[in-house]
C-alpha cells in the first residue's frame, strides 16, 4: 500500500513550509489512495475465465477526501477574490493551539473583545460584525461562529482557508471583509499517527493525540484529542480544556462516499475583563493584575457537534454533495466586570477604588443545518463553465439569560462592600460567601432564527486568459424572539439577494488581475424597545487585486486593493436609554499585500502587510455607553497599519534536520473605546522559533514568545476593560509520529 502525497500546492506546504498563501489552487479535496479490494478465493480458471480472475484479483476502489461545499474545484489563481490557507503543518511548526494566534498570521486580521477570553472574536478587514457575540467561522463549511462553545483548538485542525471579499454569493449571512473556514482532519486509509508533549511558562502542559487507520478497504476511521492545564500570566488564573474529534469514512463504492464526524470540547475558563486605564493611561497596574474574584470559578463552556456528508460523483466532471449538521453549546458561570457608568464608579474620582457589576450568565445554542450542492463542468460555444448550484436550510435557537448584581449610585454614599469594589493597588479577594449575589434578571429570552437560501455560481472561462465569476444567493430568514420578562414576542421575515461578479485577466501565466463586487446579508441578534427584532446589517464591498507565481512555484505573492460599505450596524436608542437601533453605517477600505518565497540556501520568508481604515459614515450614539459616534471616528480595535514577518534556515546539526526561524509582528495604534479619544498604543512583538528531528519518527521543537518581554494590549472594550498581551514565554514539545 502506496501513502499518498497531498494534491497541488498542498503537498509543498505540508512537507516544508511554514506558513502559506494558496496561490496556486483552491482548496480541494482530500488525498486520493489506491486501495486493493480484497482478493477473491482462489478457483481453477481457464482462458477467457482467468483473464477475469485476474481483473478481479487486480481490481482497485479509488477512495478520495470528500471536497467541500460551496468551493468548487476552481484554482485560486483563476478566482476573483483574495485566499490564504495556514495549514495544520504550519500550526505545528509555529507551536500555535489558538485560533486567534492563527489569524494573527494572516493579513487585515485583527483581534477583537473576547468577551473575558470565553469565545474568539476578530475582524476581517476593518468589520467584525455584532462584537457582543462570537465571530462567525465554518468548519467545513458547516456554521460554527453563533454558538457558546468556547475559544477553537486547534488539535484537528487539517487546514484553515481565509477567503477574502464579497463571498455572501455563496456562504450568505456574513461579514464581506472575509470568511473563515477551518477544515479538520479526515480518516486515511494508511494507518499513521503522533503523539506530542508540550510544556512551557506557567506550568503550561499539553497532550495531543492523533490516530488514523482504516477497518475494511473502504472504511476508515480517525480519532484526534488534545487536553490542556495551565496557570496564566494573569494572577489567580487558571484554565483547563479536553477536545475530542473522532470520525469516519466510507467508501461505499467508487462514486458514493459517506463521512461523519463527532465532536466535543470542554473548557474551564475564569471570566478575565483584563487591566484599566488610569484617565487614559495604560501601565498603572502591572499587566499580570486580576481584578475579577477567583470565588467565581471558572465559567464552563461545553461544545458538542455532529456532522454527516454523503458524495456521489456522476463522472469526473458531475457531482453531488448532501450535508447534515447538528452543534449544542453551553457558557454558564459567575464574572465580575468593571462598572462603566461614572455615576457608580468611584475609580473617576480616587483612581483606586474600582466598583463591579458580578453576573450570572446561562447562555444555551441548538443549530440544525441541511445542505446539498451539485457541482459540474460543461462547455457552450467553446466556453467552458465550472457550475455551483446549491440549496441550504438552518435552524437556531438562542436561550439568553443574565442575572447580575450592580453597584448603587455614589450620592447614595455606598459602602465598599456595596460596590463590590476592589482596589487596584492593593487588591484584595472575597472568599465564596463574601461576593455579592445577583439580584435582578437582566436578560431572559429565547430566540429562534430560521433561515433557507438558494445560491447559484458560474465561473465562466472565456479563453486561457479571461475569466468570469457570476452567481447570486437568496435568503429567506425569519426570526422570533421571546421576552419571558414581558412575555411580548417580536418578529420579522426579512429577506435578501446577494449578487456577485468577478473577471480575471491573465496576461501571462504567471500573473492574474482580477476585479470582485458582491452584496451581503447579516442577521443582527436583539430586539428593540418595541420587543421589535432589529433589521439585518447589509453590506456591499468591491475589491481589485493581482497574483504572482513564479514559473518554479518558489516564488508567490498577492496584493488586493478593497473597498466596503456596511449599514443597519447597531447603536444606541437616543430615546429610550439601554436600547438600541439598526441605524449605523460605517465603510472599510485599504489594501493588503502577501508574499511567501523560498530564498537561496534554504531559506524560507514570509511577510504581509495590510493598510486598513474603517470608520463610522453616521453620527449615532454608541449602544453600550450611549457616547457620540461621529462620521469619521475609527471603528474599535482596527489598527490602520499591521504587518508580521516570518524568516527561517533549515539546515543540519550532527547529521540532523533542523530549523531555525524568527519572526516579528507589528500591530499599530488603534481605538480602544467607541465615542472617546481612548487609543491602544502600537506594538512589535519579536519571536525565534526552532526544531531538530532527533530521529526519523521524533522531532523535538519549541519557541520562545515575545522575546523583548514587551509590555501590550491585544484588544479592549473600554477603558476599564483592556485584554493585555502575554509577557515573554517559552514553549517546548516532543512530537512522536508514527
Amino acid at each position: 500500500m502506496k501513502k499518498t502525497a497531498r494534491s497541488g500546492l498542498l503537498s509543498l506546504l505540508v512537507g516544508t513550509s511554514v506558513y502559506a498563501h494558496a496561490a496556486q489552487s483552491a482548496p480541494q479535496p482530500g488525498p486520493t489512495t489506491e486501495i486493493p479490494r480484497k482478493k477473491m478465493a482462489p478457483k481453477p480458471v481457464h482462458g477467457s475465465a482467468a483473464k477475469s480472475s485476474n481483473a478481479i484479483k487486480n481490481e482497485v476502489i479509488s477512495v478520495r477526501g470528500q471536497r467541500q461545499q460551496y468551493v468548487g474545484k476552481i484554482p485560486a489563481k483563476d478566482l476573483p477574490q483574495n485566499i490564504q490557507t495556514i495549514t495544520g503543518a504550519t500550526l505545528e511548526k509555529a507551536g500555535i493551539v489558538k485560533l486567534a494566534d492563527a489569524l494573527d498570521l494572516v493579513s487585515g486580521v485583527s483581534r477583537q473583545n473576547s468577551y473575558g477570553g470565553l469565545w474568539d472574536s476578530f475582524a476581517v478587514r476593518g468589520f467584525a460584525g455584532d462584537i457582543n457575540v462570537p465571530s462567525g467561522y465554518l468548519v467545513n463549511g458547516f456554521n460554527y461562529g453563533r454558538g457558546f462553545g468556547g475559544p477553537v483548538d486547534v488539535s484537528g485542525i487539517e487546514r484553515m482557508d481565509v477567503l477574502k471579499g464579497p463571498t455572501s454569493a455563496l456562504f450568505g449571512r456574513g461579514e464581506p471583509g472575509g470568511t473563515v473556514n477551518i477544515i479538520t482532519k479526515k480518516p486515511q486509509f494508511v494507518p499513521q499517527g503522533s503523539l506530542m508533549f508540550q510544556g512551557g511558562s506557567y506550568n503550561n502542559f499539553r497532550p495531543e493525540a492523533d490516530y488514523t487507520t482504516p477497518l475494511t478497504h473502504n472504511f476508515a476511521v480517525r480519532i484526534n484529542g488534545a487536553f490542556e492545564d495551565a496557570d496564566s500570566f494573569r494572577d489567580t488564573v487558571h484554565t483547563r480544556k479536553y477536545a475530542v474529534t473522532p470520525s469516519f469514512l466510507w467508501q461505499i463504492t467508487n462514486n458514493t462516499s459517506a463521512s461523519y464526524q463527532f465532536s466535543w470540547k470542554h473548557q474551564e475558563i475564569p471570566f478575565d475583563r483584563g487591566v484599566v486605564a488610569l484617565n487614559g493611561r495604560l501601565g498603572a497596574i502591572p499587566n499580570s493584575r486580576f481584578l475579577g474574584e477567583p470565588a467565581d470559578g471558572p465559567t464552563k463552556t461545553n461544545d458538542l457537534g455532529h456532522q454527516f456528508q454523503l458524495q456521489h460523483d456522476f463522472n469526473k466532471k458531475w457531482s453531488a454533495l448532501f450535508g447534515v449538521g447538528y452543534r449544542t453549546t453551553s457558557l454558564v458561570g459567575y464574572s465580575e466586570s468593571p462598572e462603566l457608568t461614572a455615576a457608580r464608579q468611584p475609580f473617576f474620582v480616587d483612581g483606586r477604588t474600582l466598583s463591579r457589576q458580578r453576573r450570572y450568565t446561562d447562555f444555551h445554542t441548538t443549530d440544525l443545518v441541511l445542505r446539498g450542492e451539485v457541482s459540474g463542468e460543461f462547455s457552450t460555444f467553446g466556453f467552458v463553465h465550472h457550475l455551483l448550484v446549491g440549496a441550504d436550510y438552518d435552524d437556531f435557537t438562542y436561550n439568553n439569560y443574565q442575572e447580575r448584581f450592580r453597584p448603587p449610585t455614589l450620592a447614595s454614599q455606598p459602602t465598599y462592600a456595596q460596590l463590590n469594589a476592589i482596589d487596584i493597588y492593593n487588591p484584595i479577594y472575597s472568599s465564596a460567601d463574601g461576593v455579592p449575589a445577583t439580584n435582578s434578571v437582566t436578560t431572559n429570552q429565547y430566540e429562534q432564527d430560521k433561515t433557507w437560501g438558494t445560491y447559484l455560481q458560474d465561473h465562466v472561462d472565456i479563453t486561457r486568459q479571461i475569466k468570469i465569476r457570476f452567481g447570486g444567493r437568496y435568503d429567506n430568514f425569519e426570526q422570533s424572539i421571546y421576552s419571558r420578562s414581558s412575555q411580548v414576542t417580536g418578529r420579522q421575515h426579512p429577506n435578501a439577494f446577494s449578487p456577485q461578479v468577478g473577471i480575471v485577466y491573465e496576461p501571462i501565466r504567471t500573473v492574474s488581475l482580477y476585479f470582485s463586487y458582491g452584496k451581503g446579508f447579516r442577521a443582527n441578534t436583539g430586539s428593540s424597545y418595541y420587543g421589535v427584532p432589529f433589521a439585518p446589517e447589509r453590506s456591499k464591498s468591491y475589491e481589485f487585486g493581482a497574483k504572482y507565481t513564479s514559473s518554479d512555484k518558489r516564488v508567490t505573492a498577492s496584493v488586493a486593493f478593497f473597498q466596503m460599505y456596511k449599514n443597519n450596524i447597531l447603536s444606541a436608542d437616543p430615546v429610550n436609554s439601554g436600547y438600541s437601533l439598526a441605524i449605523g453605517t460605517a465603510e472599510s477600505k485599504g489594501v493588503e499585500v502577501d508574499v511567501n518565497a523560498y530564498l537561496p540556501y534554504k531559506f524560507r520568508i514570509m511577510a504581509d502587510y495590510a493598510y486598513v481604515d474603517a470608520f463610522s459614515t453616521s453620527s449615532t450614539l454608541d449602544p453600550d455607553f450611549g457616547r457620540v459616534v461621529a462620521a469619521g471616528d475609527p471603528l474599535i480595535n482596527v489598527p490602520k497599519n499591521s504587518g508580521n514577518v516570518l524568516l527561517f534556515k533549515d539546515f543540519t546539526v550532527f547529521g540532523k534536520n533542523a530549523s531555525f526561524g524568527a519572526g516579528v509582528n507589528y500591530v499599530g495604534r488603534r481605538l480602544g473605546q467607541t465615542g472617546t479619544s481612548f487609543y491602544l498604543p502600537s506594538y512589535t512583538l519579536l519571536r525565534f522559533l526552532g526544531s531538530v528531528n532527533v530521529t526519523k519518527s521524533i522531532v523535538v521543537s519549541g519557541e520562545i514568545n515575545n522575546v523583548t518581554g514587551k509590555q501590550y494590549y491585544a484588544n479592549s472594550y473600554a477603558a476599564l476593560w483592556v485584554y493585555p498581551g502575554s509577557p515573554r514565554m517559552f514553549f517546548l514539545r516532543a512530537r512522536y509520529k508514527f
